[in-house]
């Protein structure tokens, strides 16, 4: 029986670690028939070592996703490589340490601005970058962290979330006409090296803990890279400018 991501080819952002969620999306994209490409940043020697846990060889490339040279050769190198792409997942975060952990109201622009350029306005410019390998229409997924809500410590990130969630919107709008989908996957907290970047991670995770419907596992990253996957095959076609929740149910409970 062939896999949902049969025969397609993704280029997949954000593998760090065993425990992150871009890991287990090149997992399962790779088990469900899919040719994948990694890109790193700023340690691709780290990305090296962690793909050769992957169930299949997987080349790793550096990209960073403020670098216009980065960004204007990617079309070439994953080209030459793949031949073309039929999805991009976007796995992208980062915010200056100033930028976090209750710092909100005396975070300068500079760390504002660093946070907005890496982890929303690279949606855009590295779906760009790709455009040219998705003549046939594909997918684009992103992962966000729900915007709709000001959460213990995450600070800055939140806008930048915020912004993220509205560049897929808009992304959704103007890419449709070439059937490109533009959608995210709303996670949970999983205790990735991001996660571990933020100050008092421990009391915003401690949420899900009392309100959360399904239980949730922060050792998991597993339920949110299924939708990931999902969301890049066939099984939605008509699906864009979506937010779907993996977050165990809690963005749907009051307090």
């Amino acid at each position: 029986m062939s896999g949902i991501l049969d025969g397609k080819r993704i280029l997949v952002t954000g593998v760090l670690m065993e425990s992150s969620i871009a890991f287990h999306v090149a997992k399962l994209a790779q088990e469900q028939g899919a040719e994948i490409i990694l890109t790193a940043f700023p340690r691709p020697t780290l990305t090296e070592r962690i793909a050769k846990k992957l169930p299949k060889p997987a080349k790793v490339i550096e990209l960073d996703v403020t670098n216009d040279e980065h960004l204007a050769r990617l079309a070439d190198v994953v080209g030459e490589e793949l031949g073309g792409l039929d999805g991009v997942v976007h796995s992208i975060g980062f915010a200056p340490q100033d930028a976090l952990g209750g710092n909100f109201l005396n975070t300068p622009f500079e760390s504002v601005a660093t946070a907005m350029h890496v982890s929303a306005f690279s949606l855009k410019s590295l779906t760009m970058a790709c455009l040219p390998l998705m003549q046939n229409g594909g997918s684009v997924v992103g992962l966000t962290f729900d915007a709709q809500y000001a959460w213990p410590q995450y600070d800055w990130m939140g806008p930048a979330k915020a912004a993220l969630e509205a560049t897929s919107r808009y992304m959704a709008r103007d890419l449709g006409k070439q059937n490109i989908r533009c959608n995210l996957i709303s996670a949970g907290p999983i205790g990735s090296m991001a996660a571990k970047s933020i100050p008092g991670f421990g009391d915003l995770a401690s949420v899900w803990d009392s309100r959360s419907p399904l239980e949730w596992d922060l050792k998991d990253p597993e339920p949110a890279g299924k939708g990931v996957v999902a969301l890049l095959s066939d099984w939605f076609p008509k699906t864009t400018g979506e937010i779907i929740h993996v977050d165990g149910g809690l963005h749907a409970i009051g307090a």
